[in-house]
């Protein structure tokens, strides 16, 4: 597969390799700076590894973004979306107009709810509960993919609980499964710049684990591209690889690439412009190669990507193109311009386009058949 191109010797020797078992961290770095013609045998072999290990389908779900309030007490450079409580523009929903939104998106045929706020002054784990039991009050079936270790992290805090029990207390009021954002780059000396507030490594990481052996699953993510070099990215990834050897209770892996138009930490000349589509079609090709069929999901974020680079992405490693989405306010806030709703129909053609199979799934990557307004 490897013959034909112009790839250096040691480079080669990584790539086949990795044809059978997953790579080093090492190995990671070393494709991580590769240059020129290197990349198509890189790329390649990644979605030859995709394809050994998921086959030739891409999932995507039918999903409805709440994102709850704007108001934050952190002070994250790199969000654009939180405002203070007196600030033009913010926003708190109570728990019936959450609701509302909700079955909205159950009758747009939306089989996962996705709700994440601010750290709003006010709200604690009592308050997530009551927005969760009164959800599946209305709508029992629906699944609730809801709050970042960050609010959970604050919400026990606030409420002067333990993570496990905030944890178990949200499991019973219908928490389904949990978003592993708030994760940005797993390095406490860019954490201390980019989001000084926000949890440690060691605390993300324990709300990750706890929630685990808790029974709630959790997605896994990076956030990279500000401040952040390849060292920090494949140190981030070897975490991931870590906590899903020890546990095995991350669904997917989602990449974040930093929309940096509207952020602090650009304007004020503190971080680059985003990243380049070879930065991200490296550590999409890099994190399937290390995580293999350990985390077997890897997710092309259109918001972020736009349905053009998604499709090359999927072509470099990955297999899923994320959700229909209803609505998302962070990532456009921050200055995405590539949309917030995406039809099934056009996620189907942008699979279908690049020679894929199109399926529908749920949050824990069971395969679904198209369904019209299940969850009234």
């Amino acid at each position: 597969m490897l013959d034909t191109l112009k790839i250096s010797p040691h480079t080669k020797k990584i790539l086949e390799k990795a044809m059978d078992e997953p790579i080093s961290s090492e190995d990671a770095l070393y494709l991580m700076k590769l240059q020129g013609s290197e990349l198509h045998g890189l790329f390649i072999t990644a979605d030859a590894v995709r394809r050994e290990t998921v086959g030739e389908e891409v999932t995507f779900i039918k999903n409805w973004n709440i994102n709850f309030t704007n108001i934050c007490t952190g002070n994250c450079g790199f969000c654009a979306f939180r405002k203070n409580p007196d600030e033009d523009g913010s926003y708190f929903m109570k728990i019936p107009e959450i609701l509302k939104r909700a079955k909205m998106a159950a009758a747009n045929g939306a089989i996962e709810l996705c709700i994440q706020g601010g750290l709003h002054p006010n709200v604690d784990t009592y308050f997530y509960e009551d927005i969760l039991r009164t959800i599946k009050s209305e709508l029992p079936k629906i699944h609730i993919h809801a709050f970042s270790p960050m609010e959970i992290y604050y919400g026990s805090k606030r409420a002067e609980l333990p993570i496990e029990e905030t944890l178990r207390i949200l499991k019973r009021a219908g928490l389904d499964s949990m978003p592993g954002t708030a994760a940005e780059i797993l390095d406490d000396n860019i954490r201390r710049v980019i989001c000084p507030k926000k949890l440690n490594t060691r605390e993300w990481i324990e709300v990750i684990e706890t929630a685990h052996k808790t029974g709630i699953p959790t997605t896994s993510t990076i956030m990279y591209g500000h401040i952040d070099e390849a060292e920090e990215r494949i140190k981030h990834l070897e975490i991931l690889r870590s906590i899903q050897e020890h546990t095995g209770g991350f669904t997917e892996f989602v990449p974040l690439p930093f929309m940096h138009k509207n952020t602090r930490i650009y304007q004020e000349g503190a971080a680059k412009p985003g990243t380049t589509g070879t930065e991200d079609l490296k550590l999409y090709a890099i994190a399937r190669l290390m995580f293999r069929d350990l985390i077997r999901n890897i997710q092309a974020s259109w918001v972020k990507l736009g349905f053009k680079f998604a499709q090359m992405c999927l072509l470099a490693g990955a297999n899923d193109l994320g959700g229909t989405l209803g609505e998302e306010n962070i990532s456009r806030s921050a200055g995405a311009s590539y949309g917030v709703r995406a039809e099934v129909e056009e996620m189907k053609r942008v699979i279908t386009d690049i020679g894929r199979i199109p399926a529908m799934r749920d949050t824990l990557y069971r395969r679904i058949e198209p369904v019209t307004q299940p969850y009234l």
